[in-house]
């Protein structure tokens, strides 16, 4: 497959998963093609030598495997992992507010978007609903609104002369309101958006009980550069390392692999990892040791099999934007289209160090990929990712690595389009070496 057509297939992955939940269910279709069997964390497992598996926990969070044709405790795990979520805003539970005749719904800041991008965009809705169903069980579904339904209106000019000279702040309670639509006075502001919900759901809006709203962008992915050598859309941190994971998992060559490799994709990064389906959850070590059982591997053994074991930990990196020339470290300029970024951090931001960088490059070599180096400012924080945090837990050695990229966590993103395929290589590389 060509560079473009991954990035053009990318594109089409994140248009039709504007939330974690929707992503999830996105890549679970693409494993089903595959012939991947969805496992239930409430059942006994029974796994069959070289078989396809998958299991999704709390609806955003999903682990696929294949089990490897020679036996755990000579390969280890491989293992990819990378992260569903993205920061941005998400809808109050009771999110109504009705002022001077306008309908707004009021939200939270999730993770640390740049807010401002936020403003003068076709905003609309996703996530899922949780209702009781006509039996009494409580169920949820995937909701979407596919039109422009939201907007955050800029203020004008003439009221904040500062705005070119200081930047647009926003403060979070009184200033991020969505407007939604225009309010009789008859109408009441919480019965209008449940009534909203249930027109889009078909669900009596008697039998709603919740929901996790996520706030998208309507605006499609698109090639631009006048050879369209990059690529935009919302949510490339970190939905574009999801594809570029999922791609090097169903590949042949993979499926067929001598070890056992695993893609963990996670929810709940932006926030810190720490729940029951994050990266510094349970949801990993549990799906390892189960696939570690049924080969009859625990103990002393289980812990020999993680100190063979290597895992990726796939993140966007900060690309080189010459505008802006002192927000970089003037040694670690990383560029667009040049390959992936091992990201180094001597605090343990990241958790590459020399060998498992070392090695990572050596994966690149192999596959006639071009790398970079990422090292931070040492007078700005520096951002982290979930290959800390799963390595300390499991004492596995891990990599941190992503694609370039610029204006991470605003609400439309810009990557190269080589590298997209550059990273799906050498993950591939990784999985079957």
């Amino acid at each position: 497959m060509s560079a473009r057509r991954q990035v053009e297939h990318l594109l089409e992955f994140i248009d039709v998963s504007p939330s974690p939940w929707h992503a999830v269910a996105s890549v679970e279709t693409q494993l089903l093609s595959f012939q991947f069997v969805k496992l239930d964390e409430a059942d006994k497992w029974q796994l069959k030598p070289a078989g396809r598996y998958y299991v999704v926990r709390d609806d955003s969070s999903v682990i696929a495997f294949v089990l490897g044709q020679k036996p755990l405790l000579e390969t280890g795990f491989k293992i990819i992992g990378a992260h569903t979520d993205s920061p941005g805003l998400r809808i109050k539970p009771k999110p109504a507010i009705g002022m001077d005749a306008l309908l707004r719904l009021g939200v939270e800041v999730y993770g640390g978007p740049i807010l401002a991008t936020f403003t003068d965009r076709d905003l609309s809705l996703a996530g899922r609903v949780v209702y009781k169903n006509e039996q009494g069980h409580i169920v949820s579904k995937l909701i979407s609104f596919d039109q422009p339904l939201l907007r955050l209106p800029n203020l004008a000019i003439h009221m904040n002369r500062a705005v070119n000279e200081e930047g647009l702040k926003l403060h979070k309670q009184f200033e991020l309101p969505l407007i939604l639509s225009q309010l009789s006075e008859q109408q009441l502001p919480q019965d209008y958006f449940l009534a909203l919900l249930q027109q889009q759901i078909g669900v009596e809006a008697t039998r709603l009980l919740s929901w996790e709203l996520n706030v998208y962008d309507t605006q499609k992915g698109t090639l631009w550069g006048a050879e369209q050598e990059f690529y935009a859309d919302s949510q490339l941190d970190n939905l574009a390392s999801c594809h570029a994971a999922l791609q090097a998992l169903i590949d042949d060559s993979v499926l067929s692999a001598e070890a056992t490799v695993v893609c963990g994709l996670f929810d709940h990064e932006e926030i810190g990892s720490e729940s029951n389906k994050g990266a510094d959850g349970s949801f990993l070590p549990d799906v390892l040791q189960r696939i570690a059982w049924t080969q009859q591997i625990q103990g002393e053994d289980l812990v020999r099999s993680y100190a063979k074991s290597f895992m990726i930990s796939a993140d966007m990196a900060h690309a080189y934007q010459p505008n802006f020339p002192n927000a970089y470290d003037s040694e670690h300029k990383v560029r667009v289209n040049e390959g992936p970024v091992i990201k180094v951090n001597v605090n343990q931001r990241y958790s590459s160090e020399s060998v498992s960088a070392a090695q990572f490059a050596g994966w690149c070599e192999q596959a006639g990929v071009p790398y970079q180096t990422y090292s931070h400012r040492c007078d700005l924080a520096c951002g982290s990712t979930i290959g800390p945090m799963v390595s300390a837990r499991l004492g596995i050695r891990s990599v941190d690595v992503g694609s370039p990229l610029w204006a991470m966590h605003s609400i439309r993103e810009s990557a190269g389009m080589y590298d997209h395929a550059y990273l799906i290589s050498v993950l591939k590389t990784f999985f079957v070496s």
